[in-house]
């Protein structure tokens, strides 16, 4: 609701502006979940209603823009939809909301994943980054998209901490990639080698 948006937004601006008072750089995460059937589009307003909510706070709190990081989610179609976006309208999508509303004193930007598979998130990321021009640096803030292969191989055993390691250094070298926009499907499958 908007009222959730609004008080999620304050909420964000007071923690941002709280940390910059004691000195510590706030990373301010304001996510659109993919839980639903929801359309890209409906994906694109809801962020752009969200981002502006925030950027609003951020303002009113008298927080300096150029000491924030921001950790949004990408401008994605829901878990349930039917049609879900390929990844040039994702990326695509994602940087025209955020040329819309991003401004560009806030020197990055660090997409969660969201709950993307690994590869759509180091995809997503990638294509991002391929097409460029934009005044943030891109980057990435996973959980799962980096730690969900390294726990499955892991699977509690301590037998398996090599293959759990190797599978968090493959996650890392692919989101390393994307962020200079040179993931591909090749890559991908030449780290897991």
């Amino acid at each position: 609701s908007r009222y959730c948006i609004s008080v999620n937004a304050h909420a964000l601006g007071r923690y941002a502006a709280l940390c910059q008072e004691v000195g510590i750089v706030p990373i301010v995460e304001p996510e659109v979940l993919m839980d639903g059937d929801h359309t890209i589009d409906r994906s694109e307003q809801e962020t752009e209603a969200t981002l502006r909510a925030v950027f609003g706070e951020l303002l009113d709190q008298r927080v300096w823009l150029e000491g924030i990081v921001l950790k949004p989610n990408m401008v994605l179609s829901g878990y349930d939809c039917l049609e879900q976006a390929g990844v040039e309208e994702v990326a695509e999508r994602t940087l025209a909301l955020c040329r819309r509303v991003v401004p560009a004193a806030v020197p990055g930007i660090a997409f969660l994943s969201g709950g993307q598979s690994d590869e759509r998130a180091s995809a997503h990321l990638s294509a991002m980054n391929t097409i460029g021009g934009v005044p943030w640096e891109l980057s990435f803030s996973y959980g799962r998209a980096l730690a969900a292969a390294p726990l499955k191989a892991w699977s509690g055993e301590e037998s398996n901490a090599t293959d759990a390691q190797a599978a968090f250094a493959h996650r890392a070298r692919c989101n390393g990639e994307a962020r200079y926009g040179r993931y591909s499907e090749v890559l991908e499958r030449m780290f897991a080698a």
